[in-house]
């Protein structure tokens, strides 16, 4: 198997990207951080969905996956940008994420620099100075244990659980078996298949966690009297062959083979364990890979029937489709095609070690189709909050 090369950090972890990250921490500060890394080659804008007037749990979340951004092994540093009055404060940010890490952080308040332009001219010289310094640092052997891995699957169709999924389990289990982890989210389609994951558990308390997770969301529905059958399946899902939630639900977990689940983490939460791990992020892609990125994800690959364009900023995004009409249709966002699968030109094992040798070609250096693109998708997962009435 051919060796990944990475780039060092401080704390032992090892990135595939090699990032710098100009973070909007509020909406009203995202035009200027994207003018800041529209000047400064290298650096990566990370725009705010919201940032101001957040409530509950939606601001710990929130702060909690922007210091995971931070911290992903992917990234060399990061500059906060702000406006000054918001609740997600730039300055608490950088402190935030300095309490745990010696990466080079910096935060900025438009208001307190007097401006856009004052902002700008202040934080530029500081990124040319930080982009040199990532430049210096030198790839270097590493091994797969070092690796983890973000799935997900969007866009599914009947074809998903039957091979594309399936194999990307047998990917799942080889990275494990090395000493690496593969994170599986989405739990909206865990729903109904939670009687199969508890037999998987490494202990009872990830079973309880297992059952907290998915049952807790059923009572959600139930307690906001919320129907969740055209949100899951969603209309291109049924257009392509799934007729119930099971019936995804099923399939969805298939990308996770049969590994053993060592921990059940929050949304953008840190994994500690190797192996294994459920993270509980919703069924919306998105805000699904973004949060295993803030988890600690370097790389992602994502399963689709139906085809999706999506990429990510921090971590390179492989797109893996077992639907030949879907990869002739879509071509420029696929990375792998393994129709050979439903054909039964192709094993499932075969499939599964096709995904693992593009994991370590891209790890290496490959730039997936999203890449290429410049697709750069992520939004935050924001929960319940409050706002509205019927008039």
């Amino acid at each position: 198997m051919k060796p990944i090369m990475g780039y060092k950090r401080s704390d032992g972890q090892y990135g595939i990207r090699n990032k710098i990250l100009v973070i909007a921490t509020v909406g009203c500060a995202n035009e200027t951080a994207r003018r800041i890394t529209e000047q400064v080659k290298g650096t990566v804008f990370i725009p705010a969905g919201k940032g101001c007037g957040q409530i509950g749990d939606a601001v710990e979340i929130t702060k909690r996956t922007l210091t995971g951004f931070v911290l992903n092994p992917n990234v060399y540093g990061a500059v906060f940008v702000g406006l000054g009055c918001e609740t997600i404060q730039p300055h608490e940010m950088a402190v935030r994420v300095q309490q745990v890490s010696d990466k080079p952080v910096y935060s900025f308040s438009i208001q307190e620099e007097g401006g856009t332009t004052k902002t700008i001219a202040t934080m530029v010289p500081l990124l040319e100075k930080l982009v040199v310094a990532a430049d210096q640092l030198v790839r270097e052997p590493i091994e797969l244990s070092m690796l983890t891995l973000a799935t997900n699957c969007g866009g599914s169709d009947a074809t998903s659980g039957l091979s594309v999924n399936p194999a990307l389990g047998v990917a799942t289990e080889l990275l494990v078996a090395a000493g690496g982890r593969s994170i599986l989210g989405e739990t909206t389609e865990l729903i109904g298949t939670e009687h199969i994951l508890i037999r998987r558990a490494k202990n009872q308390q990830v079973k309880r966690d297992i059952q907290t997770i998915i049952g807790g969301l059923e009572k959600q529905f139930e307690r906001l009297q919320v129907d969740i059958r055209g949100a899951n399946p969603s209309p291109g899902n049924q257009k392509g062959g799934l007729t119930t939630l099971e019936e995804k639900s099923l399939g969805a977990i298939m990308k996770a083979g049969h590994a053993t689940i060592n921990q059940v983490v929050k949304y953008g939460e840190i994994t500690t364990e190797k192996g294994l791990i459920i993270m509980d992020t919703p069924g919306y892609d998105i805000e699904s890979v973004t949060g295993m990125v803030a988890g600690g994800a370097q790389i992602c690959v994502f399963t689709t029937g139906r085809g999706t364009p999506i990429g990510n900023p921090i971590v390179p995004m492989i797109k893996i489709t077992g639907n030949f009409e879907t990869y002739q249709r879509m071509t420029e966002h696929m990375d792998l095609e393994l129709s050979a699968i439903i054909t039964g030109d192709m094993s499932i094992e075969e499939g599964g070690e096709r995904i693992l040798s593009e994991m370590i070609a891209v790890a290496n250096g490959k730039r997936t189709a999203a890449e290429k693109l410049g697709f750069q998708e992520l939004a935050i997962y924001r929960n319940n909050e409050v706002w509205g009435c019927d008039l």
